[in-house]
């Protein structure tokens, strides 16, 4: 019964983790634009993450390594350390756009001033994280995220095209009604780097580890990263049938998270409004969690320090002052009057650029039978994750410019 439990809650954690602000803003101001046409980079996206959160998962379960150990070993010292800053400069902005994201839903709730409610979002986090224990964490924040699923009811509700939505999973290049080819590149490559942060394998293998995985786990692994990132995947389709049945009618581009709530209070009235609040606020916050601890994690996995939710914050210091200080970098930075989706949409572009350096020495050990020995990559996965790799290398090499040309999706 334990097992069956623990395998629920990796499921139901995966999920209420799956769609931060990130997702948020870019599937609903893409969908607002091209309407379904971006269901396929979730598709896409959502494949990726489960075949790379799997291998991250078993390595973490065979070899009790995670992600940035191997980092270190695979690039040496130098280049690790290059890696190391980037990706933690990603988690920083990341972690700003949450917690700014998480003062403006406390905004909403207590009609009160952005700053006081910033200030108000930092030290719930710090204090939450400080005084829980790691599955505690998972199950607070994955379990409550889950209200986000209100989405997936709201979009049936809005009785959408269901034969248009189907033609989105096809690739298709846009219309001459929409704002343009460069635009909608951006878009896809923006959402496709936000289902695959770099973060999220960081605190995935992590997380393997922090909870006693080993071999005999690795179907708890499997299970968790397929259904539930296909569960996530599901949702954030979810997302994109509401703004594309909502928003683009009326022409509106909800580019404020408070927009994102009405997409599910318009059709589903009080009750879409409280659970869409407590949903984005308990993803929003288990983004800001991750983003923090995988700052921490990395940091204390580089330079070989103690480290771990699991042990109480005394026993591992360092760690325990990383994690903190991401939090508060975050939150000085959403101070500084940055808007959280502007914020967003820089660590998303800027995440895309540090993904290859991240997905690369997974992909290599999960497929050094030396390392794994009979738990090494099958051969589909094999091909999968080459190829995947590819795709990645591609995004990051088009991200940067796709911003510029595009003024952040703006024309």
């Amino acid at each position: 019964m334990n097992s069956i439990l623990e395998l629920a809650l990796g499921i139901m954690t995966s999920l209420g983790g799956f769609v931060d602000i990130s997702e948020l803003v870019f599937t609903l101001s893409g969908a607002s634009k091209f309407g379904f046409m971006l269901l396929w980079v979730v598709v896409l996206g959502t494949i990726g993450i489960a075949l790379y959160g799997e291998m991250s998962g078993r390595i973490a379960a065979v070899k009790r390594e995670p992600t940035f150990t191997l980092i270190r070993d695979r690039y040496g010292f130098g280049a690790g350390l290059a890696v190391l800053v980037a990706s933690n400069i990603v988690n920083v902005l990341t972690c700003a756009a949450e917690v700014g994201g998480l003062a403006i839903i406390l905004q909403i709730v207590f009609d009160a001033g952005y700053r006081p409610m910033l200030l108000a979002a930092g030290v719930l986090l710090l204090v939450t994280v400080y005084v829980l224990r790691f599955k505690w964490i998972e199950r607070v924040f994955g379990l409550l995220g889950l209200s986000l699923l209100v989405y997936a009811v709201a979009a049936v509700a809005l009785k959408p095209d269901w034969g248009e939505a189907a033609r989105g999973l096809v690739p298709r290049l846009p219309g001459a009604d929409t704002p343009g080819t460069t635009v909608y590149f951006y878009y896809a490559v923006g959402l496709f780097s936000a289902i695959l942060m770099p973060y999220e394998i960081y605190f995935y293998s992590s997380g393997g580890i922090e909870d006693g995985w080993t071999p005999k786990d690795l179907l708890v692994n499997k299970v968790t990263a397929g259904i539930g990132f296909v569960l996530g995947g599901v949702l954030a389709m979810a997302l994109i049938v509401v703004g594309a049945a909502m928003y683009l009618p009326q022409g509106l581009d909800p580019q404020r998270l408070s927009s994102a709530v009405f997409g599910a209070a318009v059709p589903l009235g009080r009750i879409g409004f409280v659970f869409a609040l407590a949903g984005i606020f308990f993803a929003v916050g288990g983004a800001a969690v991750e983003t923090a601890l995988a700052a921490g994690y990395n940091i204390a996995q580089f330079f070989g320090i103690r480290w771990g939710k699991r042990l109480d914050p005394g026993e591992v210091p360092l760690f325990t002052l990383c994690w903190m200080t991401a939090i508060v970098l975050g939150m000085a930075l959403a101070a500084s009057g940055i808007n959280p989706v502007e914020i967003v949409e820089y660590s998303t572009v800027f995440a895309v650029v540090v993904l290859p350096f991240s997905y690369y020495p997974v992909l290599r050990l999960a497929d050094d039978p030396k390392v794994m020995g009979k738990h090494v990559n099958a051969p589909v996965i094999r091909v999968l994750g080459w190829a995947y790799l590819v795709l990645i290398c591609a995004a990051a090499l088009a991200a940067i410019p796709l911003m510029i040309v595009t003024h952040m999706g703006q024309g």
